[in-house]
């Protein structure tokens, strides 16, 4: 009978099985770490990588509001929100605007701002594409498609929807500005629009008393 013997390599053998998780540089392969664990909330499941993260989470449930005004006792769930309330105690107005200067509490409040000088109009009209420079153009808008033949009155000139008439003959005074319906009564001035009548009249006003 012919006997077989197998002789091992160094670093074969038993140990080899304990040498198989190594990289082929040689190094133990890193174990895979674990998952962060995630801390999730009792009433609706939300899962948050931070305790605290959670712990402010929960007080939309609980309706817990630590932070208090010391000026007129308001309480608040953020301590941003109390930041921007007192605000309106001091008077300051930290967001000022690049191009012209005007300063505002809140920082929203300047982003809207700006757009009057860049003319960025970032709500967008899923159903037509309309865009508006302010949300709440945007709603009015809206209205025009969910609510259908309730709302029918359109301008002719620019395709803009109104809900009642009125609204829509005050707007079509932009475009014929032949249609000058306010007067002025210490002169022959006329103006299509209240406003600026009521503008007009306070500087007759202002220039009288400067005369006399």
């Amino acid at each position: 009978a012919t006997i077989i013997i197998y002789c091992h390599q160094p670093g074969e053998g038993a140990d080899s099985r304990h040498d198989s998780r190594k990289s082929p540089s040689g190094e133990p392969d890193p174990e895979t770490p674990k998952p962060p664990r995630r801390h999730h909330c009792s009433q609706c499941g939300k899962s948050f990588a931070k305790l605290g993260s959670l712990k402010k989470h929960e007080r939309t449930h609980t309706g817990e509001k630590p932070h208090h005004c010391a000026q007129c006792g308001k309480s608040f769930i953020w301590l941003c929100d109390l930041k921007r309330h007192e605000r309106t105690h001091t008077g300051e107005k930290p967001f000022q605007c690049s191009h012209c200067g005007k300063r505002f509490t809140q920082v929203g409040a300047l982003n809207k701002h700006k757009r009057t000088h860049t003319g960025e109009k970032p709500f967008q009209c899923s159903l037509c594409g309309k865009s508006y420079t302010k949300l709440g153009g945007l709603y009015r808008h809206d209205r025009a498609h969910t609510e259908g033949a309730k709302l029918t009155y359109h301008c002719s000139l620019c395709g803009n929807i109104f809900s009642r008439l009125r609204y829509l003959n005050k707007h079509e005074r932009i475009h014929t500005q032949e249609e000058k319906t306010y007067h002025c009564s210490h002169c022959e001035n006329t103006f299509s629009r209240l406003e600026d009548l009521k503008s007009h009249e306070r500087l007759e006003r202002l220039c009288s008393d400067l005369c006399f």
